[in-house]
């Protein structure tokens, strides 16, 4: 049997994070956030996705196109356990794998058949650097992929707390307000890794062509800055 196979890329997605810093840790955490797959142009059949619509969640099969690197490594140090923990790569979610392949459960909200790079598909709560390749997209099945007595292992139990945001009315206004909440759940969520706790360190995350700086003091993240991107 071939011990390496082919992938093709699909499609790519369409999202508001232009770096990696600050993306949710998984998907569905930020329910809104908005992205969009665009099919590449030889996938762009609309018989491809004729009774997709029907599904309320997919799957999006998708590679770390940041997080490649040479040869592997059998531990990874999670930034949510600190950064200093070593635990084994296949009991954790970390881009650095054998194969750098991500999975996602986005919410479906909706296909679009008119747009000029259609069929789009308009998705919620996706954790997706921009342009990120993808490979492959299926329907989320209920009754199979959920498993709700499952056992969340340390990453349930290390999960951060959520923040207060303090966002100044005259910087939130800079952003367009189809995308202001989504700002706000995303930072709510606490961006930092898990060792940074530096109350006088000035944080930036790149979202929808602006640069948000913002620090955290006991459990309140303050904007402090919105700038647009170059």
């Amino acid at each position: 049997m071939a011990e390496t196979m082919e992938m093709k890329v699909i499609a790519r997605i369409r999202s508001d994070f232009s770096s990696k810093f600050g993306i949710p840790r998984q998907s569905g955490l930020v329910e809104s956030l908005r992205a969009e797959v665009v099919f590449a142009p030889e996938y762009r059949s609309p018989d491809a996705v004729r009774g997709l619509a029907l599904y309320s969640h997919i799957w999006l099969v998708w590679g770390f196109s940041q997080a490649v690197r040479e040869g592997w490594s059998a531990t990874v140090r999670p930034p949510r356990l600190g950064g200093n923990e070593r635990v084994g790569v296949f009991a954790t979610r970390s881009p650095f794998r054998p194969n750098p392949i991500g999975l996602s459960c986005v919410r479906l909200l909706g296909v679009d058949l008119e747009a000029e790079e259609g069929p789009v598909l308009r998705v919620g709560g996706a954790d997706l650097l921009d342009g990120s390749p993808i490979f492959d997209v299926k329907p989320y099945l209920p009754y199979v992929d959920a498993h709700p007595e499952a056992s969340g292992g340390f990453a349930l139990q290390r999960q951060q707390g959520s923040l207060r945001v303090d966002a100044p009315a005259d910087l939130l206004r800079r952003i367009p307000e189809d995308r202001r909440q989504a700002l706000l759940d995303v930072l709510a969520q606490d961006p930092r890794p898990g060792y940074q706790h530096d109350a006088a360190r000035v944080y930036g995350m790149e979202f929808g062509g602006f640069d948000v700086r913002f620090t955290v003091e006991d459990g309140v993240l303050r904007i402090r800055e919105i700038v647009p991107l170059p």
